[in-house]
């Protein structure tokens, strides 16, 4: 298991548990403990958890990983959400891709499509991701608009009034969004109003909207309302969805693709 891994591994565990002992966690991962205090030492130099004399805490209730330490979480069923929903985007469409690591993975495969290598643009993506953008901006056949705003380091996102100016004055033929909750009563939401916000006015914008997530945020509930479940045209998940779950979704307008 390499450093990355180790780190990934044990920041999973953080936010699962809440608290982590040295002992147990050098047990988890076949380490010895000295490497785990180590591994803790250089995670709190970067304040993604507070050490303690045994082990380590999260910060507080609002603790959030920065999105490239969760993007290994669930990869199977993201990857497989990723590439079906990359498969719904027609040449030459204008979609918009939220942050997050669903959508990044989107991005990916997106990027991946042989019949978008080459057009006028391809694709026009707007998103206010600077990573999402960051990783399609080297591919000349895709038209990359990402709006101003104001940077959110957990999840690389733009947001504010900067922001909503410029996407509220673009029109989007897909809206591909990641969410952290979709419940078939309370629709769409996240857990930060300002991503709620400029994901709504995205939806607004757009001819379609794509709902990529996990099983595990299908059936919850979040802080932020984005969108009600009426709005969402397709949600694509994992086979772990809930079948009950799937017919309240569907009762309600919603496509549902389960792979």
């Amino acid at each position: 298991m390499t450093r990355k891994e180790r780190w990934q591994t044990l920041l999973d565990l953080l936010v699962e548990r809440g608290e982590l002992e040295v002992e147990p966690a050098a047990e988890a991962l076949g380490v010895s403990a000295a490497t785990i205090r180590r591994d803790l030492d250089q995670l709190a130099e970067q304040q993604l958890l507070v050490r303690t004399r045994g082990g380590a805490v999260m910060h507080g209730v609002s603790y959030e990983l920065p999105l490239r330490y969760r993007t290994s979480r669930r990869a199977a069923e993201k990857g497989r959400i990723s590439e079906t929903v990359a498969a719904l985007i027609v040449p030459g469409e204008v979609i918009g891709l939220t942050g997050g690591t669903t959508t990044t993975e989107v991005a990916r495969a997106l990027a991946g499509r042989a019949d978008l290598a080459t057009g006028s643009p391809a694709l026009t993506v707007v998103t206010n991701a600077l990573n999402i953008a960051g990783e399609l901006v080297i591919r000349p056949q895709f038209k990359i608009v990402l709006t101003g705003g104001v940077a959110r380091p957990q999840s690389y996102e733009l947001t504010g009034p900067l922001a909503m100016e410029v996407l509220g004055q673009l029109s989007v033929d897909t809206a591909v969004v990641g969410v952290d909750a979709f419940d078939p009563a309370d629709g769409a939401a996240t857990r930060h109003e300002d991503e709620a916000a400029m994901n709504r006015l995205l939806c607004q914008r757009a001819r379609r909207v794509v709902i990529a997530a996990d099983s595990s945020k299908l059936g919850v509930r979040a802080f932020a309302r984005i969108v009600a479940t009426d709005a969402v045209d397709i949600l694509v998940t994992d086979t772990g969805l809930d079948p009950a779950v799937a017919a309240e979704f569907e009762a309600a307008g919603v496509e549902v693709i389960r792979v």
